[in-house]
This record gives structure tokens, C-alpha cells and sequence, in this order.
């Protein structure tokens, strides 16, 4: 089995995080949202994994290079033209059974249904209540019919979770060559649904395989939620820091110094990181960054970030100063020196 993961966005909506890390390497419960992703692909039998990388791509490299032992290919998408255009990239380096994953979720799925499967690929998909906000599919007999964007009316409630099987991926090269050789864009871009929609009309068989958990990590409050999610299924493991009180759930790396602080809970605390009479709880702290005299709930700290003063809820990039002075004014989110 091979795999191609698209990492070449810019992640904007997860700014100011990704203005100094690609978007797959933002932290949630310990383990950048990339580490997870992969931990679940691990149970594939993997010949290859091919990283389509763009902004920041060599921290992409550095990180799974130092993290994984797989046979891993980077190739470089150098214009944001679409998912389809970032998938054909990768074109010489895979043949055969392959599967697309976009790693901005986090899922959990019985990856051994593929090898069981007789169609030509799958969508994998996971009920939703309210599909208006998804792209979904419709069905006929267990055959996918066609692909649906954000639909006005019901017509599916089956939301495609950004995990696709193809038994040839040549197939879907032809199909991207024929999109773009046809300008076939939808808002100006080169979206994988309609290669796969052009798949179908022309007869090629897909199916649909089900997850049974589907979380997002695409914009600060799907992060913090899915944060709440993974923490919760680790149980209630309380580290022994003396002068903390640690409330369960949250995951505190070792190399951490905390003094004087309430943790928890939900809160991911990464390595380095100092947090000295404070209150830290439902947010995420990443690696070196220093918390002094603060509380903060359903907020996000960048590496290397310094936040000191008072009650507040914050998105800090990587390397910012934010000090509060006299209770109500702020003097940045300053770059610090």
C-alpha cells in the first residue's frame, strides 16, 4: 500500500500558529496533528508514503524523517493550484493500491476494510447530522453515484472525512490530467471531488468505508476541541509535580517546569515549557514557551511564546511576548528578541 499525504497548504485559518510551522506540525495532546495521523496509517502494510510539501515543507521532512522509519518520498507542490494539482506531484513515485489522506483530522477507522474491498476505490465517510457544511456523497446500491459540495437539501448525510482509496492510482492521474487539461475548477482551484466525479461518470467503480471518529484541526476551536477529545480517551494519569495541582485529563511533557500552577484540566503542556503561579486549563502550550502569572483557558501558546499578566483567552504564534500591564492593556504580541 502506498500513500500520498498533501501537505502544501498555507493554514491560514490556523494563524497566527502556521506563520512559522506548516499547519500538520501544530501541536494538539502532546503530538503535532501530522504524529497522529500517522500513528493510525501505521497499521497499513506501507511500501511508500509520498509528502507533497510547500510552505515550510523541510520541517515537515525534518520531523517525519526523525519520527519514522517507513520509506518516505517528499516531492514539492510550488503553486497552491488545488488538491488535485497537489496529488499529481507525486506522479513516478507510486503505482497501484494507494490512499490519499489530508492530514488536517484526526480519525479512527478499521483500515483492514480496504483490503477486502472488490470496487476500483472508497471514500471514506462518517455520518453527520447537518451536511450542509461538508461535501457528501450519494449512493445507489453501495456505489457512489456522485459527489455533492455543502448541499442545500438533504441529499446525504455520508461526509466525505478526506481519506480516499484508489486500486490503480494511475487511474486517478488520468482523471486529474483530463481536469486540468479541461480547466474542470471549482473557486479556482483544482479540487480532488471533481477528478473523482469525472472517475465515476466514466464508470469506474467507488465505494464508501466508514469512520467511526472524524475531528478537526483546521481552524483554533476545532483544535482545542479535538485537544479535549484525545486527552479524554488517555484516562486520568496524574503526573507527581510538587508545588502543581494537576487536574485529569491533560498531558504534561516531562521536560516541563511548572511551579506554583494549577493544570487541567484538558491541557497540553509540551517540552521546555515553564509556567510559574498560573492557571492553564482546556488549552495547549507548545514546546519552550514560558506562562507567568496568568489564567488561561480555550486559548493557544506557539513555541517559544512568552505570556505573562492576567486573566485572558489568547491565540499566540511561535515567538511572541504578550504582556498585560495594569489589568487591561496589552503591549503586544511582539516578536521576541
Amino acid at each position: 500500500m502506498n500513500i500520498i499525504i498533501p501537505v502544501a497548504g498555507l493554514g491560514t485559518r490556523l494563524r497566527p500558529q502556521t506563520w512559522s510551522k506548516p499547519k500538520p506540525l501544530v501541536s494538539v495532546a502532546g503530538k503535532p496533528v501530522l504524529g497522529h495521523v500517522l500513528d493510525r496509517l501505521l497499521a497499513l502494510p506501507i511500501d511508500k508514503v509520498v509528502f507533497v510539501t510547500g510552505y515550510l515543507g523541510d520541517q515537515i521532512e525534518d520531523y517525519v524523517r526523525q519520527n519514522y522509519r517507513f520509506d518516505a518520498t517528499f516531492v514539492e507542490q510550488k503553486e497552491q493550484l488545488g488538491q488535485s494539482h497537489a496529488i499529481i506531484q507525486a506522479r513516478g513515485e507510486v503505482t497501484g493500491p494507494t490512499l490519499v489522506v489530508f492530514p488536517d483530522m484526526l480519525f479512527e477507522a478499521d483500515l483492514d476494510q480496504i483490503s477486502g474491498l472488490t470496487a476500483d476505490g472508497a471514500l471514506f465517510v462518517k455520518e453527520v447530522d447537518d451536511p450542509r457544511r461538508f461535501g457528501v456523497i450519494e449512493v445507489e446500491n453501495g456505489r457512489i453515484t456522485r459527489l455533492v459540495e455543502k448541499p442545500e437539501t438533504m441529499v446525504s448525510n455520508l461526509a466525505i472525512v478526506g481519506i480516499y482509496y484508489f486500486r490503480a492510482v494511475e487511474d486517478l492521474f488520468d482523471a486529474i490530467d483530463y481536469q486540468m487539461a479541461h480547466n474542470i475548477q471549482t473557486k479556482g482551484e483544482y479540487f480532488l471531488a471533481d477528478a473523482i466525479q469525472h472517475m465515476i461518470d466514466q464508470g469506474t467503480h467507488f465505494t464508501y468505508l466508514p469512520v467511526t471518529v472524524w475531528e478537526d484541526c483546521g481552524n483554533p476551536k476545532a483544535l482545542l476541541n479535538t485537544n479535549r477529545y484525545l486527552l479524554a480517551r488517555l484516562g486520568n494519569h496524574v503526573p507527581d509535580i510538587p508545588g502543581a495541582v494537576i487536574v485529569p485529563p491533560v498531558v504534561i511533557d516531562p521536560t516541563a517546569t511548572i511551579r506554583n500552577a494549577v493544570i487541567g484540566p484538558y491541557a497540553s503542556i509540551g517540552a521546555r515549557v515553564t509556567i510559574d503561579n498560573s492557571i492553564v486549563t482546556d488549552s495547549i502550550v507548545d514546546e519552550g514557551a514560558e506562562i507567568e502569572t496568568v489564567m488561561l483557558t480555550r486559548s493557544i501558546v506557539g513555541r517559544d511564546a512568552f505570556v505573562r499578566g492576567y486573566f485572558m483567552q489568547v491565540n499566540v504564534g511561535d515567538s511572541s511576548d504578550i504582556t498585560l500591564a495594569g489589568g487591561n492593556h496589552t503591549e503586544g504580541a511582539q516578536p521576541r528578541d
